[in-house]
């Protein structure tokens, strides 16, 4: 047994001096980073894990809605995808695949609890996270810029506890993401085969969150409008990706369709977004409207005029026709305010823009730094472990003040540097600040922009990094180098 690990050993070792350097220093430079990565990460399971009970950093509420519909499944008392009953609306509040997942974890596992799903769940996070924005990062701007994102989005707080989380949005973020990867591939080779593909994941990410569901048509306007090619392969490009998130989502739609007598799409909850999200505001509160759904199931049952024990849940019985008066009433609100509105909207953006400091109330946590009394065991809480955790903590504290002013670095220097990679991932961003703050909404949501904002923030920290090293004094070292090599 020692001699073939022995053999196994040698080998690996003649393989690797075969390496070329540069090659090298970018795989060491990535498995430490990556390491990096997993001790954020599993640090902050850790503070996560102790706390899935409490609202403040977990909605349990939500993931009980989950949690019951894939025991249903999990036991065979519900269909995994089809819905016999149409008085069942609450069955569609939410897409099917986060309960299906989590149908899958417990069979797996052979353990139903949110405990078992989080754990999956972050270890899948970590490891598929990191590598597509990696990847995402060297397609569009190459190594170095991939070696970067990757450090900003290691030490990440908001990336590192949502990946911690048992909830839908990390999946959602990861098909978002590689369809992105896949969309900066199809617009560099103009290939029709990868814009599908990319369509194909995003179609996917819709399967967990409705979130993305218009982000195609955003897609296939920016492939049309930049990519330099004749109008024809660019209508073919956006074509593909339209035709690709449709053909996934199609099923959810034609359930739905043929299973209501109301229509919806992949999701419930839109409605309710609106309406609460106006709960958000002093003037939205004095007109009647409030933010949570038990406040806003409370207003709805004193309306219908039914009794207090009289069972009425956000969406059920009648949920679909429920939500679209809910989006009646706040549409109706919303178009009498309009510039009000759209102040809000502002508001809203930089909500989802905040990392650093106190957040802004309705976005959720921003994350947390780690530190040995968070994190540690009582017994860990000092000598070199909790040293480590606190330096660790600082770092992260640094990057959460220094990650958008590097962001916009990195934007501007791209904005003349490589323009068509630059507007496409732009798109994403600018689809989920627009778009994701017409309704209530909450950083969570968000996560695959701010994924794409690590990979700008490090292409800032490239160039920062070429400014400073091309002054005369580096220069000059480096050539003093070179010389006592030579010599």
């Amino acid at each position: 047994m020692s001699r073939k690990i022995s053999a196994i050993w040698k080998n690996v070792r003649a393989r690797w001096r075969g390496v070329q350097p540069i090659a090298r220093r970018r795989a060491v430079l990535f498995l430490l980073i990556f390491a990096l990565a997993f001790s954020v990460r599993f640090l902050t399971f850790e503070f996560m894990r102790a706390h899935l009970n409490d609202a403040a950093w977990f909605q349990y509420g939500s993931y009980q809605v989950f949690d019951k519909y894939a025991r249903g499944v999990w036991e065979g008392r519900e269909r995994a995808f089809w819905i016999d009953d149409p008085s069942r609306t609450d069955l569609v509040q939410y897409p099917p695949a986060f309960p299906l997942l989590v149908a899958a974890v417990y069979k797996l596992t052979g353990e139903s609890s949110m405990y078992a799903v989080q754990r999956v769940e972050w270890f899948l996070d970590y490891v598929i996270s990191m590598l597509l924005i990696a990847g995402i990062a060297v397609t569009a701007y190459g190594w170095r810029a991939s070696v970067a994102a990757t450090f900003f989005a290691a030490l990440s707080p908001l990336l590192a506890l949502y990946g911690a989380s048992p909830s839908a949005d990390a999946p959602t973020a990861w098909f978002v993401l590689a369809g992105v990867w896949l969309l900066l591939a199809a617009a560099k080779r103009q290939s029709t085969g990868w814009a599908l593909s990319s369509g194909l994941m995003l179609g996917v990410a819709c399967w967990f969150r409705v979130n993305p569901l218009y982000l195609a048509f955003a897609w296939a306007i920016a492939l049309l409008l930049f990519v330099r090619a004749s109008l024809k392969r660019r209508v073919a490009l956006s074509a593909a990706v339209t035709v690709g998130a449709v053909l996934v989502v199609s099923p959810i739609v034609i359930r739905n369709y043929l299973v209501f007598p109301d229509f919806t799409l992949t999701g419930g909850t839109i409605g309710a977004n609106l309406w609460e999200g106006l709960g958000e505001t002093e003037l939205g509160r004095s007109n009647g409207f409030v933010l949570g759904d038990d406040k806003m199931v409370e207003i709805e049952r004193a309306r219908m005029g039914l009794a207090p024990d009289a069972p009425l849940e956000a969406f059920w019985p009648d949920g679909i026709r429920r939500d679209r008066e809910r989006m009646r009433e706040a549409l109706y609100f919303i178009k009498q305010h309009p510039i009000w509105y759209a102040g809000v909207m502002l508001r809203r953006m930089w909500g989802m823009l905040k990392v650093a400091g106190e957040p802004l109330p309705y976005y959720g946590s921003a994350g947390i730094n780690v530190t040995s009394a968070r994190c540690l065991p009582t017994e860990w809480q000092g000598g070199v472990a909790a040293l480590f955790v606190t330096l660790l903590g600082m770092l992260q504290s640094v990057v959460r003040y220094i990650l958008l002013p590097f962001v916009a670095f990195g934007v501007w220097t791209l904005a003349r540097k490589d323009f068509l990679m630059t507007a496409l991932a732009l798109t994403t961003v600018l689809y989920y600040l627009v778009l994701g703050s017409a309704a209530h909404t909450e950083i969570r949501y968000t996560l695959p922009m701010h994924a794409l904002l690590t990979v700008f923030a490090g292409v800032g920290l490239v160039r920062l990094a070429d400014i400073v090293f091309s002054r005369p004094i580096w220069t000059a070292i480096r050539k003093e180098k070179e010389l006592k090599a030579k010599g």
